[in-house]
């Protein structure tokens, strides 16, 4: 497959694509929160965090309940969706360094990794811009320099930084295209104050806002105000930090103001609305209970994310949807919603989802969801409780209500059914090895028709005799 795509053949597109006036076509709001976890809001069901702008946009939407990012972590599952890409693709596989953990626990050579999407692949950014749209990205980028290279009007806040700079979440910040205000400034705030600047600014026009908060990723930093609200009120037995807790109401806030605007402007009737995560809840803030693990693991508490679309006269209001999908199938759904158009449509790895969003009961035409994931992060509570790792090197399929996780060290596998087991607690390999040998082959050959590399060189500074210390610092 040759996904080489040049960026002069998008240049030429921008020439002969078909320019609309606003109202002919929907504008998109897009939103992805950093490390939100599946259930840190109240409409999936926390009693402790405080979502109620977020959980009225799902009571007037489509949630998709079992929606999943392309990656445990945060830039491969940002460039996937940006390429429409599974990661073999575009080889950003994890953030930075993939030799994650201390030498004597890992017994192989991870595979290489990138930190940069390269210029080569054209971006769903880059197709709506050409089709005529105003193109803005408010926050984390992660994916470069400056996603002005890679089809962004306007940047704010963007560079390849994966968390908050400077002071963190609080003024002053070292950001591209952010004047300092008042000392002490939000963020969150900051950010939500440009992205609706932005919509005021073209409100005549049509416009995609790519809003990516750097929240709630670390550090937990939140407005002391609403910290203190969360340390007065009752814990649940899930979900007890206050600071973390301030930091979704502020999300939340954010998302209340924005979709405000828009009712404000009279464009909310004519603005396509998606609310996603990146990854997982990071488990040194939050719980992801019922799901397994967190942020970092290729079980469902670091992949499997909240998920909302909400599109006025099409998707139909407080609807739920169980159908699997995933992070690239939001470029070829945003293509249909648009009239936008690609070079290489046929090649790119998601489906579109908006037979889903006309009838959340509908199918789509594809056999299963694919993760790959060659390489190493260190923590705790993965598969080996004994080694220091959330995840070594692994790949995943999810087949129906079917999963399989294979690990590349060893061959292993576990085998899981969601429907009788969302926690992932009984691997039934052994039980029914003939599920296990389907899946294993359908991994392995999507594997082999996307060139996905599988570590297999062990690394010489392997000691099987290495004890990991009693007390791990925890880990992004």
């Amino acid at each position: 497959m040759n996904i080489k795509i040049s960026i002069p053949f998008a240049a030429i597109l921008l020439l002969v694509a078909p320019t609309l006036a606003g109202a002919d076509r929907p504008n998109v709001v897009f939103f992805l929160i950093d490390d939100l976890g599946w259930t840190d809001l109240g409409f999936q069901g926390s009693r402790f965090y405080e979502s109620p702008h977020i959980d009225r946009l799902a009571a007037t939407g489509m949630v998709f309940t079992d929606a999943y990012a392309n990656a445990p972590n945060c830039a491969p599952s940002r460039a996937c969706l940006m390429s429409g890409l599974y990661t073999p693709r575009h080889g950003i596989y994890t953030v930075g360094d993939p030799v994650r953990g201390n030498h004597p626990f890992r017994k192989l050579q991870p595979s290489p990794n990138k930190t940069v999407l390269a210029d080569r692949f054209v971006t769903i950014a880059e197709c709506l811009r050409a089709a005529g749209y105003k193109t803005a990205a408010m926050g984390k980028w992660h994916l470069g320099p400056d996603p002005t290279s890679q089809g962004f009007d306007v940047n704010i806040a963007g560079r390849e930084w994966g968390s908050p700079s400077g002071g963190g979440y609080h003024s002053p910040y070292k950001y591209p295209n952010l004047a300092q205000r008042e000392r002490g400034e939000y963020l969150t705030d900051r950010l939500t104050d440009e992205a609706i600047k932005f919509i005021r600014a073209n409100r005549d026009e049509s416009f995609f806002l790519y809003l990516s908060h750097y929240a709630v990723h670390t550090p937990i930093q939140a407005k002391e105000s609403l910290t203190e609200k969360y340390r007065r009120k009752e814990k649940d037995d899930r979900h007890k930090n206050a600071a973390y807790a301030a930091m979704i109401e502020s999300v939340d806030d954010s998302v209340g103001r924005v979709l405000g605007t828009l009712g404000d402007l009279d464009l909310d009737d004519n603005t396509v609305v998606v609310f996603f995560s990146d990854n997982g809840g990071f488990g040194g803030a939050t719980s992801n209970a019922p799901l397994r693990g967190s942020k970092g693991m290729l079980y469902e508490g670091g992949i499997r994310e909240p998920l909302i679309v909400k599109w006025p006269g099409v998707t139909e209001p407080g609807s739920r949807c169980a159908v699997p999908v995933i992070g690239v199938d939001f470029y070829p759904t945003l293509l249909d919603i648009t009239a936008a158009e690609t070079p290489d449509r046929d090649q790119l790895d998601g489906v579109s989802l908006l037979p889903l969003l006309r009838d959340a009961e509908a199918t789509l035409s594809r056999d299963a969801l694919f993760w790959h994931f060659p390489c190493y992060l260190q923590g705790g509570g993965g598969r080996d409780p004994d080694r220091p790792f959330r995840t070594t090197p692994a790949g995943a399929i999810r087949q129906g209500n079917w999963k399989l996780i294979e690990y590349f060290e060893d061959g292993g596998v576990e085998l899981f059914d969601l429907a009788e087991d969302l926690g992932e607690q009984t691997n039934l390999a052994e039980k029914n090895p003939e599920k296990a040998a389907e899946l294993l082959a359908s991994l392995r050959k999507w594997r082999k028709s996307t060139s996905a590399p599988v570590p297999t060189t062990p690394n010489p500074r392997y000691d099987p005799n290495a004890k990991p210390k009693r007390r791990r610092k925890k880990s992004r």
